[in-house]
Order: structure tokens, then C-alpha cells, then sequence
């Protein structure tokens, strides 16, 4: 999955793995989110899309389904050591 850090108010870095054609954002938030589906020509354009934030919110948002990667830091520690025995 190739990473780049991107200057932007929304977005911290945008990954993608063409293969899959799956695009992962971090926003600026820390939250991650996976976006299944998606074109290599639309994460080229978001790359290159002078504002990130508005090119999310207008060829993004609401046209792939997508998967909000939970935070280890927020998950309880009692789960914690549950999902560390499950593996």
C-alpha cells in the first residue's frame, strides 16, 4: 500500500493499494477509514486536488462503501486482553 503524507486541513495521509483498489484516509481527527472500491484515477485526483478536504466531500463521501478502523487507544482494556487471547 503506497502512504503519502498530505498537506491538508481535513486529511493527514491517503494510502492506497490499486490491487485491491482500496484507498485508506487518516483524517486530521486520527481516525482511519477504509474506502472499498475505488478507481486509481480517483485517488490520483485527490492526491492532486488543490483543497483534499472539498474533493473528499464531493467524489468520496457517500460514493463508496467504506469501514471506520477502530482505535486501539479507545478500546476498553478489558477487551484488550480478550482479542489479544482470540488470536
Amino acid at each position: 500500500m503506497r502512504v503519502a503524507t498530505v498537506e491538508s486541513t481535513t486529511l493527514a495521509t491517503v494510502a492506497y493499494d490499486e490491487a485491491q483498489e482500496l484507498l485508506q484516509l487518516e483524517f486530521c481527527s486520527r481516525a482511519i477509514y477504509l474506502y472499498f472500491g475505488v478507481p486509481a484515477a480517483v485517488h490520483q485526483a485527490l492526491l492532486d486536488a488543490p483543497s483534499k478536504g472539498r474533493y473528499f466531500n464531493q467524489s468520496i463521501r457517500g460514493q463508496f462503501r467504506y469501514r471506520l478502523i477502530p482505535d486501539f487507544n479507545d478500546v476498553p482494556r478489558n477487551a484488550e486482553r480478550t482479542a489479544r487471547c482470540h488470536c
